[in-house]
């Protein structure tokens, strides 16, 4: 099959929810980082093909938002799209669609991304609301209207936000994450030792000027706002625990993922396409797998089977891997994908393990406690993170590994040459 390869991309700056890019609407910022990426790029219009988009917060009155993306944008109004929502692996589903579109030959340009305003949720009305007034537009008479306002009562009026629960669960991915933690018996100590390393190395490359490439500035905003380079395990160790405030509770805001505001865009073209046009190549798609797992065996573990069987499919081992970039949603919900890759996971006994991974091979720039989670921005920003940090380097291969609520995962090899 062709190959897909990755030609460039952007982000916007990764804040936190309700801070400095509160104004903007999942919209307002999925358009930027598209029309960043065809400026940098220098794309002319007709070479897009397609774009594939993503939001988890999700707006009923735009159903299709990538096509109202590109109706807002520069683009040519006869780019198509398709609108995608799968929890946090959002952002590389789209770039799955791109990739096997482009392989199949049916394409040989699009752009994938996604955007989240974690800042502007869409808010509801409760069940009973909800009935109430559509029960009062469907009547037809001054009669039945009348009746039906008799029904109301005041907190029919009280909007709902966007419910953090599990819907076939009940519980919150914090809550769940604390089950997971003491299922694998995972110390508060190395959880927030995780936070800690992601913070130093986010630091370090915002220092570098490494996310500053990935970065497409906005409304006078041009860095990420959540990494904590002064942070110290003691600061974190004084946290509370937030998700099981007993004594057993492990989960704290310093070791888990923050609220953020942010989107991403990467571009991809086929390999011939990008050579016949002289393009720089950053890299290429080598290899995407989905997996899920019952929410009852550990919610956010559907990695512990994503990023085995994406390496067993290839033939390929850790020590092929050069970079891992794992997303941290928590970092205790790391730790247990680690041990379940190094060990293998009881709830799965034919998931053959890969073995341990070494420290310095993991986010060498900084993981999502450390640079934000907008919930579909993060596979753009790992997409592009990773061809970007093989490039400065020189090495080969990296392996991205995303979990996502609904207890699914995605995992990419993504290689340079």
């Amino acid at each position: 099959m062709t190959r897909v390869a990755i030609i460039g991309g952007c982000r916007t700056p990764f804040t936190k929810a309700g801070t400095k890019l509160a104004r903007y609407s999942f919209l307002d910022l999925g358009k930027h980082v598209v029309e960043g990426t065809v400026k940098r790029l220098e794309l002319a219009g007709d070479e897009i093909d397609e774009v594939a988009f993503s939001t988890v917060l999700l707006d009923p009155r735009t159903p299709n938002a990538a096509r109202e993306l590109v109706l807002r944008s520069s683009l040519p109004q006869t780019v198509g799209a398709h609108f995608i929502s799968n929890n946090c692996i959002s952002g590389l589903v789209a770039a799955n669609i791109i990739s096997e579109g482009i392989q199949s030959g049916r394409l040989q340009c699009g752009l994938a991304g996604g955007s989240e305003s974690m800042s502007q949720p869409t808010l509801t009305f409760q069940k009973k609301a909800e009935l109430f007034f559509l029960q009062l537009f469907s009547a037809r008479t001054m009669g039945a209207r009348l009746s039906q306002l008799a029904k109301f009562r005041p907190g029919f009026l009280l909007p709902q936000p966007p419910s953090p629960k599990e819907p076939s669960t009940g519980k919150t991915m914090g809550q769940h994450c604390e089950m997971m933690a003491k299922d694998f018996s995972v110390a508060r100590e190395a959880q927030d030792k995780i936070a800690f390393t992601s913070h130093q190395n986010g630091a370090k490359a915002q220092r570098e000027g490494y996310l500053a490439q990935e970065i497409e500035p906005i409304g006078g905003v041009d860095q990420d706002n959540i990494i904590r380079e002064s942070t110290t395990l003691e600061k974190l160790a004084s946290l509370r625990p937030v998700f099981d405030r007993s004594e057993a509770g492990t989960l704290t805001a310093g070791n888990s993922s923050a609220l953020t505001d942010g989107a991403s865009a990467v571009c991809l073209m086929s390999e011939e396409k990008a050579k016949a046009s002289g393009r720089k190549i950053l890299g290429y798609i080598d290899g995407i797998e989905f997996t899920a797992v019952d929410p009852n065996h550990g919610l956010l573990m559907a990695p512990g089977t994503a990023v085995p069987k994406l390496l067993h499919k290839r033939g390929l081992g850790v020590s092929d891997i050069d970079l891992f970039e794992i997303h941290e949603a928590f970092a205790a919900q790391v730790i247990c994908n680690r041990m379940a890759w190094e060990n293998g996971w009881n709830k799965y006994p034919d998931m053959k393990p890969i073995g341990a991974i070494p420290e310095e091979k993991i986010n060498v720039n900084g993981g999502s406690i450390a640079l934000g989670h907008p919930f579909a921005a993060t596979g753009g920003r790992l997409l592009l993170a990773s061809v970007n940090e093989l490039q400065r380097s020189g090495k080969d291969k990296a392996v991205i590994s995303v979990c996502a609520a609904g207890a699914m995962a995605a995992a990419v090899l993504v290689s340079r040459t």
